[in-house]
């Protein structure tokens, strides 16, 4: 097969993750990664009780009306719920896309500077997409990560080698089938301002659909999925939410061709609320280009969550979820009124994050 071959699934695929009002749940955390979240919970990270989470996440009554598309790890890719039925099939029940993480985490990039790195996957990664596509993936995802250093960073080498690698991934899943969600993740890590963060980010991400043209990737069979324009978290000026969703449009604009369908938002280390006030604000400012403007968040619909389930319990789990899940749907709306749902305000910022 070929990405011909599968032009106008890609296109279909990429439209019904980007739906009005619906985002991306992620859930795509290494078994390191989750195996921290369920400690802090007093859970030990077994095989048995990630399956028992994120079988609790996958079984929410009514996700689907605010959920297009959840990103998973592997090994929940393959993995069958408690009752026997498979991941996938719970997710289609609900009417939610399966997607899957397809890098392999984040190197040294050689001869950069130490905080420079670059993701690794690429190899045989065509052929790994058409067995997530067997299995029932329809869209995958791959995060490349930069960091803003008051000595330089990122380099330009930097920004061209994580554009390109984010291309090369892009095309080789569509080989196969899958939508490509292309991440060039700005880490929060730093005191610089947000004009600084807009200027960097507008480099990488004109370099991203540069690296995409010369690759031949199908943009309307594509989603984004950057970071906010936000101040470093050291930063000594703080940015109000609306001077954010106004830097983050107008850096979108300056950069995002119009044929993506849609942009969706990371968290990237925001409290849930700040996460769904931010992202409502957004939609309230009228926009050149008619991409959706949308979520894909981890932490920021799963804190509460975790903590509510506590490893047993079920219903206050997937009760927290579907609050978080509904105040992001109607912040994509421009709809969402603060406060209006359970949420914490715990800035969930970690430095140095890794997943």
């Amino acid at each position: 097969m070929t990405l011909k071959y599968y032009t106008e699934e890609l296109k279909k695929t990429a439209s019904s993750l980007a739906q009005s009002g619906k985002g991306i749940l992620a859930v795509d955390e290494s078994t390191k990664t989750v195996g921290k979240r369920l400690s802090s919970i007093g859970v030990e990270n077994t095989e048995e009780n990630r399956n028992s989470y994120r079988g609790m996440l996958f079984t929410t009554p009514g996700l689907g009306n605010f959920i297009s598309g959840a990103i998973l790890f592997e090994e929940t890719l393959f993995q069958n719920h408690p009752d026997g039925e498979s991941m996938v099939e719970k997710l289609d029940r609900l009417g939610i896309i399966p997607g899957i993480k397809v890098d392999t985490g984040l190197r040294p990039l050689p001869g950069a500077d130490e905080v420079e790195t670059l993701c690794s996957g690429l190899d045989g990664l065509v052929e790994r997409a058409a067995d997530y596509y067997t299995q029932g993936a329809r869209f995958a995802k791959w995060r490349a990560v930069l960091q803003i250093t008051s000595n330089g960073c990122p380099t330009k080498l930097s920004i061209q080698e994580n554009a390109w690698g984010l291309a090369r991934y892009a095309r080789s899943v569509q080989e196969s089938g899958l939508v490509p969600i292309i991440e060039p993740e700005i880490l929060m890590d730093g005191d610089h301002s947000i004009e600084r963060t807009a200027e960097i980010q507008e480099e990488v991400i004109k370099e991203v659909y540069h690296a995409c043209q010369i690759n031949g990737v199908l943009l309307e069979g594509t989603l984004l999925k950057p970071s906010m324009t936000v101040p470093g978290a050291d930063c000594s000026e703080t940015a109000s939410p609306e001077k954010v969703a106004q830097m983050t449009i107008r850096t979108m604009e300056r950069c995002v061709p119009a044929s993506v369908p849609g942009i969706v938002f990371l968290s990237g280390g925001l409290s849930e609320e700040a996460a769904s006030v931010y992202l409502n604000l957004m939609n309230k400012i009228d926009r050149k280009a008619n991409w959706n403007v949308s979520f894909s968040y981890g932490r920021a619909l799963q804190h509460s969550c975790l903590k509510a389930w506590r490893g047993n319990d079920l219903i206050a789990g997937q009760k927290s979820l579907i609050a978080r899940a509904q105040a992001n749907s109607e912040a994509a709306k421009g709809i969402y009124i603060p406060g209006s749902q359970p949420s914490s305000d715990e800035a969930l910022f970690v430095a140095g994050y890794t997943y």
